[in-house]
């Protein structure tokens, strides 16, 4: 039987027992395996995953875990440079263009909100959530460990927190969004981007006191649905501001 002494460090630690968390501990094997898959065993999904060091030398997932060796796990490096080492994440996808579980779907609507292209479909499964993230190169947003633990996954990310306005912040601030994003430009129906309309275009779609009193109006081209500022946007730019989006 072999040992190995583990550490995860910063949130990595969200997915670990108590008495696992900041602190290197053991762990006992009896057939070789990777670190991918005895990482993930302990509950840590890949794509949260930057940077593993085995006895201080940088190895990619395929490495064969031995006995005696002491691996370090970081997650994903906001401030420091570690090129020239086994950096484990892929680059960043250069758009920010999400999809998202089926257990997320006012997430989903509040990143339309702010813009972003967030593709929700509330009975999609397991393997086309994989396939939409792999072949449309999208983050992965989900609350689903087994997920993320997909091999098809390059891009995910597991969202902490259960109240979905806190899962926006939480969103936003993971992956630097505030000056990315355009709110109010994306249909929150059907995920497409708004184009205006000239008040003649929307007549007799709209109630007719609102045709007399708005002056801008945007139409969804895929379903037709006319949006406005009226009492709902007023509230969303407070809660933007909040987000420190406007």
């Amino acid at each position: 039987m072999g040992e190995a002494h583990y550490r995860f460090y910063a949130e990595l630690n969200d997915f670990l027992p108590p008495e696992r968390r900041f602190t290197l501990f053991p762990d006992r094997f009896l057939d070789i395996s990777t670190v991918k898959d005895r990482m993930e065993s302990f509950g840590v999904p890949h794509t949260e995953v930057d940077l593993i060091l085995v006895n201080g030398e940088a190895v990619d997932f395929a490495y064969r875990v031995r006995d005696g060796d002491r691996i370090s796990v970081y997650p994903v490096f906001e401030a420091f440079d570690i090129a020239g080492l086994t950096r484990l994440r892929p680059e960043p996808l250069r758009e920010p263009r999400f999809v998202l579980d089926t257990h997320l779907g006012r997430l989903a609507a509040y990143l339309r909100i702010l813009g972003f292209d967030a593709l929700y479909r509330n009975l999609a499964g397991d393997a086309e959530l994989a396939a939409a993230s792999r072949e449309e190169r999208r983050t992965l947003l989900t609350r689903d460990l087994g997920l993320l633990k997909r091999g098809a996954v390059t891009h995910g990310y597991f969202v902490r927190e259960t109240n979905a306005r806190r899962q926006v912040a939480e969103v936003v601030r993971r992956f630097d969004l505030s000056r990315l994003a355009k709110p109010f430009s994306r249909c929150l129906r059907c995920n497409t981007p708004l184009e205006e309309a000239a008040r003649e275009s929307v007549a007799g779609r709209i109630p007719a006191r609102i045709a007399e009193v708005q002056e801008e109006f945007r139409c969804c081209p895929t379903c037709g649905r006319i949006y406005w500022k009226g009492g709902h946007y007023d509230r969303m730019r407070g809660w933007l501001a909040r987000l420190e989006i406007l």
